[in-house]
């Protein structure tokens, strides 16, 4: 399993930050790079990809996501991604970047904790015309022979490329005060999950922090996710343990404990129950 983290720096497209943005591959990849990005790997940093034509499928954490024209596919750090093979029928805009350039923005994204689980975003037609605007006017920044690559305005055009995405991911516009209000919660709940992942939280303290009931969280995170919190939890870190299987040498009882597991045949049950695949099972097919 390939990390991603010294292999960005090989392909970033600026000197002081670390992004990348391509139109149509016209920037060509060193082949070694290329070998690597069409093999499963795990993410140090946000990558994006629009299609402008065609229909390209992807595979992020396992699932094989389809887009098409209109629609954009996002992969997150930590996550596990795969590149389809080149086509020559499809027309579209990548771009990445690492957790150092998103801080340097005025804004902030919900949708790159991806609340709704959904690591695709459809644009309307209005909105696909902006995004694609955008994205052809940061490749020709960083792109543009003889010019300097101004820092302050990629940021700021990156800035408004996120908040079109943003604004789809949540169908802006299409959601009231309440909706947004439960989100809100649900995102929070989400973070303090993700924060101290393998700390096996309990459900009524993140409801405390939360300034919830355990009846109230129980039901926005039902609203969102169709499981309860108990449940999140648990499916997280299963899915924990699928990315770190793919990447990791840990023994079973190393990746229990470090999942923050007591028991690591409990653990072993639990991956079986939650993936309908023992251990070794779930290792032989990622192998084969």
């Amino acid at each position: 399993m390939q990390e991603t983290k010294k292999l960005f720096d090989q392909i970033k497209h600026h000197d002081k930050l670390s992004i990348t943005v391509n139109e149509n591959c016209k920037i060509s990849l060193p082949k070694d790079v290329l070998e690597k990005l069409l093999k499963p790997h795990k993410l140090a940093h946000y990558c994006f990809v629009f299609l402008d034509e065609g229909t390209e499928t992807y595979k992020v954490d396992l699932q094989d996501i389809t887009i098409s024209d209109s629609q954009l596919v996002f992969g997150l750090p930590n996550q596990i991604f795969l590149n389809p093979p080149k086509s020559n029928h499809s027309l579209n805009y990548k771009a990445a970047f690492d957790e150092n350039v998103l801080a340097l923005l005025p804004n902030s994204f919900p949708f790159l904790l991806n609340p709704l689980n959904s690591n695709t975003i459809t644009f309307t037609s209005d909105a696909k015309e902006r995004v694609k605007s955008v994205f052809s006017n940061l490749f020709q920044l960083l792109h543009s022979p003889g010019k300097p690559k101004e820092t302050e305005i990629i940021l700021a055009h990156l800035n408004t490329l996120l908040t079109e995405f943003n604004s789809a991911y949540f169908g802006q516009g299409h959601q009231d005060s309440t909706s947004n209000a439960k989100l809100s919660k649900y995102i929070a709940f989400k973070l303090t999950v993700e924060t101290h992942l393998t700390e096996q939280h309990d459900v009524h303290i993140i409801a405390e922090k939360l300034a919830m009931t355990t009846s109230s969280l129980y039901g926005v995170v039902k609203e969102f996710s169709g499981v309860s919190p108990k449940e999140w939890m648990t499916n997280r870190l299963m899915l924990e343990a699928q990315r770190r299987l793919q990447y990791s040498t840990l023994s079973v009882k190393e990746l229990a404990y470090e999942l923050g597991f007591n028991d690591p045949d409990y653990f072993s049950r639990l991956f079986k129950k939650s993936t309908g695949k023992s251990i070794s099972a779930f290792l032989t097919d990622h192998h084969d």
